[in-house]
C-alpha cells in the first residue's frame, strides 16, 4: 500500500517545526529556485516534508515566492498530500484573531505571478470547483478539536497580490462579495497543487480584522506579529496531531485528485512541446506516461 508523505508549507511565523528530527536537502527544480531547502522528518510514523514558504528569516514577499518551484520540489520529494498554513485577515466579526479557518474555497485576485505549469506547447485545464481535499480537512478539524484550538470549518479565502494590506474600500468590497478571510499566498499555490495532482488543504490563521472593523480601524504590524506568534505555537500542535491522523498508509483523495490530469491535457500528443514536457516530468509525468501507453 502507498505511504503517506505529507508536505507542509509553513507561512508567516512558521519557518520550521519544533520537536522533529529533520534532515535537510535542497531539491533542484526546472522551474527555478524553491523558497528554501526541504526538511525531511517523521511525525510519529508519518513521513513529513516541510518547506518554509517565505524562506527562513522571511526573505521572500508573497509576490517573490516561486510557487511553481515550491510545488514541483515537493512533488519531486515524493509528497502525496499538502497542508498549507498561512496568516490571514478576517472579513467576518465572528472569525476573531486567533481563529483557524479551514478553507474550502478561493477567489484569486493576484496578478503578478505565474499561475500554471502548462501553457504554449502543452495546454491543460484542471477543475478547481472543489479546490480543497476533504480528507485532509477532516484530519485538520479533528486535530483542532482535540488540541482545543479555535477553528471554523469552511470559508472563502480572498488572495490579493500585496505586499500592502487592503484599503478600506477594498476591504468593504471583499466583505460584500461574501469572502471570509484575506491573504496573499494561497494563490496560485492551490492551483499549482491541483495541476501536480496533489490533494491540498489550507489552514488560514487569523491575525487581525483587516481594516473594515470599526473597532480595529487599521492594521498595525506590531499587533499582527503578536497574534502571529501565538498562532504559530498552535499551528505546531495542530500539525503534529493532524499528521498521525492521516496515518502512514495512504488513502486516496475522495475527489480523485491523483488522476485529475487524465482529462485535462488538451494539446494533441503529436503537437506537444518536448522541452515543456521535460520540465513537467515530476508534475505531470504520470499522466504523460499514461497518454503514451
Amino acid at each position: 500500500m502507498a505511504r503517506t508523505v505529507l508536505g507542509i508549507i509553513g507561512g508567516s511565523g512558521i519557518y520550521t517545526m519544533e520537536g522533529v528530527a529533520w534532515r535537510e536537502q535542497r531539491v533542484a527544480s526546472p522551474w527555478g529556485e524553491p523558497s528554501d531547502a526541504l526538511r525531511y522528518g517523521l511525525i510519529e510514523s508519518v513521513d513529513v516534508v516541510f518547506l518554509a514558504r517565505h524562506g527562513r528569516g522571511h526573505t521572500l514577499s508573497p509576490s517573490d515566492i516561486n510557487y511553481r518551484a515550491n510545488i514541483d520540489a515537493l512533488k519531486r520529494a515524493g509528497v502525496t498530500d499538502v497542508i498549507s498554513v498561512s496568516a490571514c485577515g478576517s472579513l467576518r466579526e465572528d472569525l476573531a484573531p486567533g481563529t483557524f479557518v479551514l478553507i474550502d474555497q478561493f477567489i484569486d485576485r493576484t496578478f503578478a505571478r505565474a499561475k500554471s505549469f502548462f501553457g504554449k506547447g502543452l495546454v491543460a485545464h484542471v477543475s478547481m470547483a472543489q479546490p480543497v481535499c476533504p480528507k485532509l480537512v477532516d484530519a485538520l478539524e479533528r486535530a483542532a478539536r482535540e488540541q482545543a484550538i479555535p477553528y471554523h470549518r469552511g470559508g472563502t479565502y480572498l488572495a490579493i497580490e500585496g505586499p500592502q494590506f487592503s484599503s478600506l474600500a477594498e476591504s468593504q468590497l471583499y466583505r460584500s462579495w461574501g469572502c471570509d478571510v484575506i491573504g496573499m499566498t494561497n494563490m496560485p499555490e492551490a492551483k499549482l497543487a491541483r495541476e501536480a495532482e496533489l490533494p491540498y488543504a489550507s489552514v488560514a490563521m487569523v491575525t487581525d480584522y483587516d481594516c473594515w472593523h470599526p473597532g480595529h480601524a487599521h492594521v498595525e504590524v506590531a499587533d499582527v506579529i503578536k497574534v502571529l506568534m501565538e498562532n504559530a505555537e498552535k499551528a505546531q500542535r495542530l500539525l503534529r496531531r493532524a499528521a498521525p491522523l492521516l496515518g502512514p498508509e495512504r488513502t486516496p483523495s475522495p475527489l480523485g485528485i491523483e488522476h485529475c490530469l487524465d482529462a485535462a491535457l488538451i494539446t494533441a500528443p503529436e503537437a506537444r512541446d518536448p522541452a515543456l514536457m521535460a520540465k513537467l516530468d515530476a508534475v505531470a509525468g504520470r499522466a504523460l506516461r499514461a497518454a503514451r501507453s
